[in-house]
């Protein structure tokens, strides 16, 4: 999870010294942010509502999306101090529900009362001096099922779980509600929206068509979609910016897709709709995710293949891969097993609700379909064994290429990381009411696959709970 760049301007008195924690330098940047980290994790709307109103109160506005980072993170823990001077402050912290490590800098004005000026919280992979040791895979699972039984009590975690080694399942579970009002729980063959995820089976897709010789990845958009509206656009972004996400291309999330959410139905009404925007900046300057990016790529596939999206890769990644439980079937379809999502999302500790009218019509080339920890495991050996692309092109799929902000690199439509020298890619999606997260760990034989039917990162701590823990070989 990339966490959130926080700008806040206010702050209050506050301890210098955090139990079983690091001290806090008693500087006016440590108190500041003392006084921060107590009223941000104490997850209470009045006591943050009050520290803002007195202390910042452009940000009042932006209560609910305080208490949404606060529900999404539980809080943080500060693990160590890097750098300290009366108006500065900077260092580690960690989420306190998960294994997310932050960056983070304070800067306070210089004058009494000594405001904040700015607090940046910047994920980071966990730093080697707080790995976890490894534990073998009966400690693992052990541990691994003591974690999801309190975390499905605390309703922090609602979904399936599996770990495999070389390609057969070693721990299954399912815990929580799949339909909170009807009661009906969820097992190993719940369907789960992925969201990006798709990513993944659409940078396969386009794999397989370069593998074919019909894509070349340097190739400039302009050269297949040879109508595409903004000319300057579809000239200089290239295949591979688009799968790397460096092309400029921006989200498709934002007041158009909320006013045109139900009308979105083909990947060319997406086309339709932002065809005439322009470059956010050139293409291969930075990294930047882009939804918009893999919505042209879904594009490209239709007009190489000459199929749509949907059959494509029915025909040409679940198939093969025996993925009988994956697809994007519209919303209004009947899907069976399909579990409701249910979010908290605008207002951090309120009550669960469905979040049906956050929902595309379908899902996408960029994300929004649904699939089962069993598919997730069966694309994997599928990939891994070349069911899909032959070696070479498993391995240029995969193969980290950018540098990300949260640490790693960006491969074709998957992450490449490594912890603890320990190599795995993958890919995770989420949005309100849905979270998944699929890593594979090519040197020891592992997958680990986790799907939930809530807001991020309830998948993303568990998945991350076991990568920091698996046994090396």
């Amino acid at each position: 999870m990339l966490l959130r760049t926080l700008t806040l301007a206010a702050a209050l008195g506050g301890p210098a010294i955090w139990a079983g924690e690091p001290q806090i330098p008693g500087t006016p940047a440590g108190r500041e942010f003392s006084a921060w980290l107590s009223a941000f994790n104490s997850g209470d709307r009045a006591t943050l509502q009050k520290f803002l109103e007195a202390h910042h109160p452009a940000r009042v506005k932006d209560l609910d999306e305080e208490l949404d980072f606060r529900q999404e993170t539980g809080g943080f823990e500060i693990k160590k101090v890097e750098e300290s001077a009366a108006l500065r402050l900077a260092g580690l912290v960690k989420e306190r529900d998960s294994e997310q490590f932050a960056r983070f800098v304070m800067e306070v004005e210089p004058a009494d009362p000594h405001r904040i000026k700015k607090l940046e919280l910047r994920a980071i992979p966990r730093p080697p001096e707080f790995a976890t040791a490894s534990l073998s895979e009966s400690e693992l699972i052990a541990a691994l099922r003591a974690k999801l039984e309190k975390d499905a009590a605390a309703d922090r975690f609602s979904g399936t779980v599996l770990v495999a080694k070389n390609g057969k399942p070693v721990f299954t579970g399912a815990y929580g509600l799949a339909d909170r009002e009807k009661k009906i729980s969820n097992k190993p063959g719940t369907r789960f929206r992925i969201g990006s995820m798709n990513k993944m089976f659409t940078a396969v897709s386009v794999l397989q068509l370069v593998q074919a010789g019909k894509i070349t990845l340097t190739d400039p958009l302009a050269n297949y979609l040879t109508a595409y509206p903004n000319k300057d656009l579809a000239s200089k972004v290239t295949i591979h910016h688009l799968l790397t996400h460096t092309g400029g291309t921006g989200d498709i999330f934002g007041p158009q897709f909320d006013a045109h959410r139900k009308e979105l139905r083909a990947i060319q009404d997406y086309v339709k709709l932002y065809g005439t925007r322009g470059l956010l900046f050139e293409p291969g300057d930075r990294w930047q995710y882009s939804n918009y990016g893999f919505m042209l790529l879904g594009a490209l596939i239709e007009k190489v293949s000459r199929q749509s999206y949907y059959d494509y890769v029915r025909e040409h990644v679940y198939g093969p891969a025996g993925m009988t439980a994956t697809d994007s079937l519209a919303e209004d379809e009947v899907v069976p097993d399909r579990s409701i999502g249910y979010t908290r999302r605008q207002g951090g500790a309120g009550a669960w609700r469905p979040n049906a009218d956050t929902l595309p019509y379908r899902g996408t080339s960029a994300g929004g379909g649904y699939s089962t920890v069993d598919d997730l495991l069966r694309f994997a050996n599928a990939l891994t064994g070349h069911k899909l692309l032959n070696a070479r092109y498993t391995e240029l799929l995969t193969a980290g290429k950018v540098e990300t902000p949260g640490g790693g690199k960006y491969a074709y439509g998957f992450g490449d990381r490594a912890e603890n020298g320990v190599r795995s890619f993958g890919h995770g999606g989420g949005a309100p009411g849905m979270n998944g997260d699929l890593e594979i760990y090519p040197q020891s034989g592992y997958v680990v696959a986790v799907l939930a039917n809530m807001d991020p990162p309830a998948a993303g701590r568990i998945s991350a709970f076991i990568g920091s823990r698996l046994p090396s070989k």
